[in-house]
């Protein structure tokens, strides 16, 4: 089973941040918001990776290109080019395919063209700019359990202001508003079976959710894993210095791997 990753949009919402690289490598902390969707996978034993890249990926493909000497130390002899790493990291038994699938791709498009390295009949799929901490075991099951061609995972998207506590005209305090009770929203972090790929086409314009996925919905072929818990996206800026923030101050909810 591996995880697909649509990492080859343009994110214009992001502004100047994605003149010089893609959305997804934008950074958390340390890492790309990549990184951190890839380490809630890996802590649920799902270390096999499919990222589907577009605009900028070439920074994409080097950025684990060259992996092991971002996150190691390293001795190198110039002269023979021989190097030798003095310490280790945890994502040593991450499998990663880097797939140029275009630069004006939609998503259907994107997915079907990495095909190819799919070999199991259940993946998973999700977005290159989503964190959550939705229980990845659970969410296979639950897609197991139905039956059906594709499990999308539903969750409540974060309000976007905060909330005044008064008493008598007087300000008690400020709290940011709680994830809203009503309505779902696709979060991503989908499970497909492979019968999903002969409803996609690899042409530019096949999108995802517009077309295919609502053609399964009619035909009773999708199901929701309602996801009680955290989800945000990295979106506009606010959201970057959001997540941030959470991160700094050991607030990342998505954190599941420690």
């Amino acid at each position: 089973m591996k995880a697909v990753i649509l990492a080859g949009g343009f994110g214009t919402r992001l502004g100047n941040r994605t003149n010089l690289i893609p959305k997804p490598m934008v950074k958390i902390g340390t890492k790309p918001i990549l990184w951190h969707i890839m380490k809630t996978y890996a802590h649920y034993g799902i270390n096999e990776f499919v990222i589907c890249l577009g605009y900028k990926g070439d920074i994409i493909k080097d950025y684990f290109l060259h992996y092991e000497a971002r996150n190691n130390d390293f001795t190198i002899e110039l002269g023979s080019s021989n190097l030798e790493f003095h310490n280790g990291h945890d994502e040593e038994d991450w499998k990663v395919t880097l797939v140029d699938t275009g630069l004006n791709t939609l998503k259907g498009g994107r997915i079907k063209r990495i095909e190819e390295y799919l070999d199991d009949d259940i993946n998973l799929l999700t977005y290159g700019d989503g964190v959550a901490d939705v229980n990845i075991d659970d969410l296979i099951e639950f897609h197991k359990s139905h039956g059906k061609m594709v499990t999308i995972t539903g969750v409540h998207p974060p309000a976007r202001f905060g909330e005044l506590i008064e008493e008598d005209n007087v300000v008690k305090s400020f709290e940011e508003k709680p994830q809203t009770s009503q309505g779902l929203i696709n979060g991503g972090y989908m499970v497909f079976n492979r019968e999903l790929l002969s409803y996609l086409r690899p042409d530019e314009d096949c999108d995802f959710e517009i077309g295919p996925l609502e053609s399964l919905s009619k035909e009773g072929k999708v199901m929701v894993y309602k996801h009680k818990g955290n989800w945000e996206c990295m979106d506009h800026e606010r959201d970057v210095k959001h997540l941030n923030k959470l991160w700094n101050n050991n607030n990342a909810f998505w954190k599941v791997w420690e």
